[in-house]
């Protein structure tokens, strides 16, 4: 379930979009251009509003490039940073797991050989 402020900003966000942007932000959010014509079907007949209140929906306005182009950007950025955070944090743990392995393995070497009958 879609909330309304995401239907609305996802309508924008294709509006605005250049023609072959369009499929990227379909994939990006998972969604087929369906989706997009019922939303904007529902917004344009008013039924499409955030918040309970019972004003019309706001005008269209269309967004420059240099917009679309910067929360695109911002958008990237925080998926990188994300990454980011996550491939440390499983560095890491590699690098815990490779001094726990090597002191382990001199604590094997140290140990005398045990005695079997």
């Amino acid at each position: 379930m879609f909330s309304p402020e995401y239907k609305l900003m996802i309508v924008a966000e294709y509006e605005n979009a250049p023609n072959g942007e369009k499929g990227a932000i379909l994939r990006r959010e998972g969604l087929y251009s369906s989706h997009v014509i019922e939303w904007t079907r529902a917004r344009d007949a008013g039924a499409l509003t955030t918040g309970g209140s019972e004003t019309p929906p706001p005008a269209r306005t269309r967004k420059s490039a240099e917009q679309v182009e910067l929360e695109k950007l911002r958008r990237q950025n925080e998926k990188l940073k994300s990454d980011l955070a996550k491939t440390r944090m499983a560095l890491d743990i590699m690098g815990k797991a490779h001094a726990l392995l090597e002191g382990l393995s001199e604590g094997a070497e140290n140990e005398p050989p045990s005695k079997t009958s």
